[in-house]
């Protein structure tokens, strides 16, 4: 509509009997700075959501959570850290995404290109492409046998659909990955508390001599890089 309006040139028929002619070029073709802001406010009223729905957060806070609990440390590192670094690593792995995003939507919106509509459907694209390939087809089937959509292809359904299988695929990885870091702690734990059995030591918790060696042991093997490389790679 924006097109067709920049294009108009409104004869208007003076008394003399000339005509002026108006042209109003692409001012109109281009969204005006009051729907930008008001796209901006929403955007960042629904960031918190999108940030944890649509990208790989979801799985890498749970991962965090649940090494810090196999761990034996209850609020270290603070939420706020583990929150931070979930949230740069979820950035970190998007950007691939987010760049073709700005590339096929966002830019042509900016400069008047597409509509919004147009914009909307030229972004469904990279994020069903990204969110499929970490969405398992499990989680696919629920969701669009309960959303009564019958697909030809995973790429035919909506993003009411696959949003909420994504989210649980991204839980499923979660636990798998937090049960295979439990292991070895939990190795530790029962030799602790095997030892102290043995030696009579009943009045000291197992958990409080164990927590030292799970710490060496993590630090010993940089359990951090060994975590954050597992979650990056399989994302990739």
């Amino acid at each position: 509509m924006n097109h067709l309006l920049a294009a108009v040139t409104a004869p208007t028929t003076t008394s003399a009997g000339a005509s002026l002619n108006i042209n109003l070029g692409s001012a109109l073709g281009k969204p005006s700075d009051s729907i930008l802001v008001i796209l901006s406010l929403t955007l960042l009223a629904l960031a918190p959501s999108l940030l944890i729905l649509m990208t790989g957060f979801t799985r890498i806070i749970v991962v965090f959570s649940l090494l810090r609990q196999a761990l034996g440390l209850t609020t270290t590192p603070p939420n706020q850290v583990l929150a931070g670094l979930a949230l740069i690593i979820s950035l970190f792995i998007m950007t691939p995404t987010l760049t073709q995003l700005n590339k096929v939507a966002l830019q042509p919106y900016l400069h008047g290109q597409d509509s919004a509509t147009q914009a909307y459907h030229a972004a469904e694209g990279p994020l069903k492409s990204w969110m499929l390939k970490q969405t398992g087809s499990q989680e696919l089937a629920l969701t669009t046998g309960v959303d009564g959509e019958h697909p030809a292809t995973p790429t035919d359904a909506s993003l009411a659909a696959i949003i909420p299988a994504f989210v649980l695929s991204q839980l499923k990885s979660g636990f798998i990955i937090g049960f295979v870091i439990f292991i070895p702690f939990l190795v530790i734990d029962l030799v602790v508390a095997s030892v102290l059995m043995s030696l009579g030591v009943v009045m000291l918790p197992p958990t409080l001599v164990s927590l030292p060696f799970k710490l060496l042991l993590f630090v010993m093997v940089n359990g951090w890089i060994l975590v954050t490389h597992s979650l990056v790679v399989g994302f990739n």
